[in-house]
């Protein structure tokens, strides 16, 4: 678990300064999961109250930005993250604060596997956004890639 890796929300957010300008908390952040909440901040409303979709999507991404942190912190000497495309789907209305979870869609094993092959692997990250209520309000799934370094 997390005991022996760094911190992983403390990671991302020193990383990824759009995410500490949303105020996002990290709730939990593994190799098998990351949870990340969006407070209700007027300041990031819709027109119609809710979180815009923009802090939706930027909610999502830092999701799965965290669980690749996570999941694959061990090989961050030798390559690189990065979102390769993402799909976000709107569901239902978000008042509120919304939190994203993510999980990886293939093994951390296959996703090296490739890389020490020489390869450039690409695997997807799956994010639900749901309201405090447990509805979700969003789906994402970004794809991701380990780009070798050197």
């Amino acid at each position: 678990m997390s005991d022996t890796q760094p911190n992983i929300g403390e990671m991302l957010l020193a990383t990824v300064p759009m995410a500490k300008t949303l105020n996002l908390e990290v709730i939990e952040a593994t190799e098998e999961r990351a949870v990340l909440r969006l407070p209700d901040q007027p300041d990031f409303h819709n027109h119609v109250g809710g979180p815009h979709a923009g802090a939706m999507f930027t909610l999502g991404e830092s999701a799965s930005g965290a669980i690749v942190i996570g999941a694959f912190a061990d090989q961050l000497g030798r390559a690189v993250p990065l979102a390769v495309k993402a799909e976000i789907g709107y569901r239902k209305l978000a008042m509120g604060p919304v939190t994203a979870t993510a999980t990886l869609g293939r093994t951390k094993a296959e996703v090296v596997a490739e890389l020490d092959a020489g390869e450039r692997p690409e695997f997807p990250v799956h994010i639900a956004i749901t309201r405090e209520d447990g509805a979700v309000t969003g789906e994402m799934t970004i794809v991701w890639t380990l780009r070798p370094q050197g």
